[in-house]
């Protein structure tokens, strides 16, 4: 029975491990012996990136009992309703969604085949979904007089991340139990089996435990240092390894805040833009292989100088360095690794927060209660947890895999098949006859469903070049048609109301005071 959970390292996905496993097992009641320690060293600083969220945070935050207002008005937070790609296609104006509200009728009919048996009309996104329009026009997810977490457009957040570290770590430790230790760990207690008996720590007595959880970060104290589990790297798939960062102000405090991620290509990489109440986290990703930093700082630059909506004052921007890939295997023993300790990739569709909560929220519901459990969950975790790297790295991939840029070495190298992994070539050949579907993939949990893949898809311009139209049988057509009426209609009659984040957050100030 697991009755002591160490977590070793604070942050975002310290403290998120700890608030979901304490929020599930909760240490009341006769049958509740759970207790969650966590430990972090008052010299690490947190890495501050990961600022945008899917749809799964608000689940999250219900889980661990924080309200919405509290949580938008304390971590500076907005709202986040898609990713907007800007240039990745043919590298000018071009641009497209993927919004988090699925396609009209999603699960009961399959509109891209509809849209691709009028000849592929518009842009894809537009012709199911009106969430993109509303991202256009800067306008909010939900109308004020809705509950908590409730929406009319599906959405996640954008957020600060040190303020929402502050957050947890006073709702953790004051809500829901957690203990908090601040200390170096200066060494390791194992038992004969190789299982790690307690941590000892720079001060005070060791610490046992019964499962320990490495989020350490980049240092992977535990995971990396102590059990030497191999990093397996995915740069010759994913190039990007470094990025040069700055947070910067809005001109004014009326200037409209966008409720999408902004991705925008460039020769030598990406741009991120994430708008929050007060300021923007602005990014360019990059290859250091195929980039210098200066090069990648100018361009950063430029791409903040030349937006009459951001302040020009003078930025610092930092450098973030990574390799991107993951642990060959991310539960050794009784330690766990989630977060960066785990595995790290590039920033694209923000999957580092998401893959933290799904992986803490699995740990926390299967919490082993004997040691032959312990063996069984440790692979069936490592098994999943290693799909889904799989499935987050050819989703990325599949960005830049369709795009018809040659503009620089970078995106030359991208378009070269050796890069690109079989099941992803398996995939393109599939869908070149037939759209992504509901029950394609044998993945029980997958990340990206079938939605997504063909927002990515069908925006980047691809086409099924086997298509044969006039699968729908007479049966369907009525549906599909008044599925897209009722789209239509809703959705018109939605955007009509929406207020614009701006104003939405002014009414939330206004109803704080």
């Amino acid at each position: 029975m697991i009755t002591r959970v160490v977590v070793v390292g604070g942050g975002t996905a310290g403290w998120l491990t700890a608030g979901i496993i304490a929020a599930k097992n909760p240490l009341v009641g006769e049958n509740s012996h759970t207790e969650v320690i966590l430990v972090e060293s008052p010299d690490v600083k947190n890495l501050g990136v990961g600022e945008g969220t899917w749809p799964t945070m608000r689940d999250t935050l219900r889980l661990l009992g924080i309200a919405e207002k509290q949580f938008l008005s304390e971590c500076d937070a907005s709202f986040k309703q898609a990713s907007k790609f800007v240039g990745w296609q043919q590298g000018g104006e071009d641009k497209y969604y993927h919004p988090f509200t699925a396609p009209a009728g999603f699960g009961a009919v399959n509109l891209v085949e509809a849209w691709h048996d009028e000849g592929c009309p518009g842009d894809f996104e537009s012709w199911v979904c009106a969430q993109g329009m509303a991202c256009e026009r800067y306008q909010a997810p939900k109308m004020p007089q809705l509950p908590e977490y409730a929406y009319n457009f599906n959405y996640g957040y954008h957020l600060s991340a040190d303020k929402f570290v502050a957050l947890l770590h006073r709702h953790c430790t004051e809500q829901l139990g957690v203990q908090y230790k601040s200390a170096h760990v200066a060494g390791i207690q194992s038992h004969p089996d190789g299982a790690i008996a307690a941590i000892e720590l720079a001060q005070g007595e060791p610490l046992a435990g019964d499962l320990f959880i490495d989020c350490s970060g980049f240092s992977a104290r535990l995971i990396g240092q102590h059990y030497n589990v191999p990093f397996v790297s995915k740069r010759h798939i994913l190039f990007n390894d470094t990025a040069v960062a700055a947070q910067v102000n809005h001109a004014s405090d009326q200037t409209p805040i966008a409720s999408c991620t902004v991705a925008t290509a460039r020769p030598h990489g990406w741009v991120w833009d994430i708008a929050l109440q007060s300021r923007r986290g602005i990014g360019h990703v990059f290859a250091s292989e195929l980039t210098t930093e200066t090069q990648a700082e100018d361009a950063l630059r430029a791409y903040i100088s030349s937006d009459e909506s951001l302040s020009q004052k003078a930025i610092m921007p930092r450098t973030i360095r990574f390799d991107p890939g993951h642990r060959a295997r991310f539960w050794e023993h009784n330690c766990v690794a989630i977060g960066v300790s785990a595995g790290f990739v590039e920033p694209l569709e923000a999957t580092a927060l998401v893959l933290i909560e799904k992986s803490a929220e699995w740990i926390a519901e299967q919490l082993p209660r004997s040691r032959a459990a312990m063996a069984v969950l440790r692979k069936r975790y490592n098994d999943m947890t290693d799909a889904r790297w799989d499935e987050i790295i050819d989703f990325i991939k599949l960005h830049y895999v369709l795009s018809e840029r040659r503009d620089s070495p970078y995106w030359q190298a991208h378009a070269d098949p050796a890069s690109w992994t079989d099941s992803l070539q398996e995939a393109l050949q599939l869908w070149q006859s037939q759209p992504p579907g509901l029950l394609e993939t044998n993945l029980r949990q997958e990340l990206f469903s079938s939605a997504s893949k063909q927002y990515v898809l069908y925006g980047m311009g691809f086409r099924s070049r086997d298509w044969q139209p006039g699968g729908i049988t007479s049966l369907r057509k009525p549906l599909i048609e008044r599925v897209r009426r009722e789209f239509l209609h809703n959705g018109d009659k939605l955007l009509a109301q929406l207020p614009t984040n701006r104003d939405y957050f002014n009414r939330l100030k206004a109803t704080s005071a």
